[in-house]
């Protein structure tokens, strides 16, 4: 692949631009970690070796609807300071006016060394891919990625393609020998038989998937396929697109379905959107209150939540969706 520069002196020049931003530890909270959750229940992510809150802060669509930077990054300091150092974003997060990965900038080089950060890459070419990665580093004025994801497994044919010689796991392994990256992962929405193969065929150290919907036949079960043998390979195992349903199907509480998503045996975490102080301390009290729901309620849940398991009106079901445009804005 083509290469104007060498990665030792793109890491070099970004590490110089991003003033005052330290390198994180490789793995979690042992007693000289700089992470802490402020004693909200944390987690051990997978093969990552680092302990995570049980809860991300997602800057995605719900946090990018917040028009003003400045009091975007009010609710994420805050967020930061009440123990949520699990911060999620992505390349493509952002629309003409904002950019994910730029507001984020602006305040993690503060907290370089307390953040545990997470993007992703659309791209599947080796080159492109490379580009991007390079491209998020510079905006998150960072010299290192904590975790980068393979963005959106749409299919079998998807996964499959990954690990050919000159496509996107090249580059991100290259990137993770070179310190630059520390965990590689990737992220689905719409085929659980597509990251189902992706967890076959790679040793893959993060799977974050979309929670609480298969297709109108029933043939995409994201709690049964992929999740359980993420888990069985050691791998983290991270839900989003917790609190979608409500979306489409009235009377379900918010917090009933981030309590659902934490007591899923086979998923550490969940990553969850926000947009408020209000939203962020409702969280927070789910958190520090938190036990896993009871059979039965889990059963309750799962029953009101049938008309969005089948899926027929659910954006990232369709084969054209692009994660996630709505309005201009790239969804979480």
């Amino acid at each position: 692949m083509n290469q104007k520069i060498s990665r030792k002196q793109f890491i070099q020049a970004t590490a110089a631009a991003a003033v005052t931003v330290a390198v994180a530890p490789v793995t979690g909270c042992a007693a000289n970690s700089p992470y802490d959750a402020k004693g909200l229940p944390t987690v051990k992510l997978g093969r990552t070796g680092a302990t995570v809150p049980i809860m991300g802060f997602g800057c995605g669509s719900r946090w990018m609807s917040v028009p003003d930077s400045e009091k975007a990054l009010e609710i994420l300091e805050s967020a930061f300071n009440q123990g949520l150092y699990y911060w999620d974003t992505a390349a493509s997060y952002g629309n003409q006016k904002i950019c994910s990965e730029e507001r984020i900038g602006m305040l993690l080089k503060e907290h370089r060394e307390q953040v545990f950060l997470s993007s992703k890459t659309g791209d599947r070419d080796g080159d492109h891919a490379k580009r991007s990665v390079e491209r998020s580093l510079k905006r998150l004025q960072t010299d290192h990625i904590d975790l980068m994801h393979v963005h959106a497994v749409s299919s079998v044919e998807d996964a499959e393609q990954l690990g050919e010689k000159g496509k996107v796991l090249e580059v991100l392994h290259q990137f993770r020998s070179e310190g630059v990256i520390r965990n590689i992962g990737f992220s689905g929405h719409a085929s659980a038989a597509g990251m189902k193969r992706a967890v076959e065929l790679y040793d893959f150290d993060v799977m974050m998937m979309a929670l609480n919907h298969q297709s109108t036949e029933r043939t995409e079960d994201f709690e049964g396929l992929p999740a359980p043998l993420a888990r069985q390979k050691g791998m983290g195992v991270v839900a989003m697109k917790v609190i979608r349903p409500r979306e489409t199907v009235n009377g379900l509480a918010a917090d009933d379905l981030v309590r659902y998503a934490l007591t899923l045996d086979d998923f550490h975490m969940a990553n969850i959107g926000i947009d408020s102080m209000e939203v962020l301390h409702s969280n927070l009290e789910i958190l520090r209150n938190f036990s896993p729901l009871d059979e039965e309620k889990m059963k309750e849940i799962r029953l009101a939540l049938h008309p969005f398991y089948q899926g027929a009106n659910l954006a990232w079901m369709d084969p054209a969706y692009q994660d996630g445009r709505n309005s201009g804005i790239l969804l979480a």
